[in-house]
């Protein structure tokens, strides 16, 4: 995938900014150094001109931060190409399924012809299985899109292109649903092959206290 010249300095510029107010890259742009393949090998995830992408293809379930997190502030940008579907994940551990054990932010070509039957509550943005976005503000498959995500405590809230679209209360989410991830504390973060390609760039991350 070819990345314009201009674009590159724009989102250098974005990280240095980012840097400025705490904010650590998660993605060297360069390699996997920091991530380390679940369910298999991370062979199935390529590394060019500073974006992170999964083939789809068979090797790692997902990939994951070497580091655990509790609360945090996550910004990322992501790339699905139609009728793609992957997912980032947040508090999760190593061990079990990654959005049950811990918690999925779904990644979705929303518009796709594939998923009209999906429930609300699994559509981009979404706490997957749990909570729905408010509203879509997703942009078609194949354009770079923003993903915010910010876990304090038992809150969870969620933004895409700008817009919030999910603020979770993670005590209530519990109480009416079976979903043990809501209860974690701290977990890795990790992004999903869901056997769909998908573009992953300038991801990071700031630890709150």
């Amino acid at each position: 995938m070819k990345v314009p010249l201009l674009i590159c300095l724009f989102f250098l510029a974005q990280s240095g900014s980012a840097a400025q107010k705490g904010f650590q890259p998660l993605f060297t742009g360069r390699d996997l150094t920091g991530w380390v393949g679940v369910g298999g090998p991370a062979t199935n995830w390529k590394v060019k001109e500073g974006v992170l992408s999964c083939t789809g293809q068979k090797g790692a379930q997902w990939i994951a931060t070497k580091k655990q997190y509790a609360n945090f502030d996550l910004r990322l940008e992501f790339n699905i190409p139609k009728n793609g579907n992957s997912g980032v994940f947040i508090r999760a551990p190593k061990e079990g399924a990654a959005w049950v054990e811990g918690m999925e932010i779904q990644v979705l070509d929303d518009d796709g012809d594939k998923w009209k039957n999906l429930k609300p509550a699994q559509f981009t943005g979404s706490i997957y299985a749990v909570q729905a976005p408010e509203k879509r503000v997703t942009k078609r498959a194949g354009e770079w899109q923003a993903m915010r995500i910010r876990c304090m405590g038992t809150k969870c809230d969620v933004w895409i292109n700008g817009e919030q679209v999910v603020k979770g209360d993670l005590v209530k989410l519990s109480q009416t649903h079976n979903q043990p991830g809501l209860k974690r504390k701290s977990g890795f973060i990790g992004l999903q092959n869901h056997a769909s390609p998908v573009h992953y760039r300038n991801i990071q991350i700031k630890v709150l206290k």
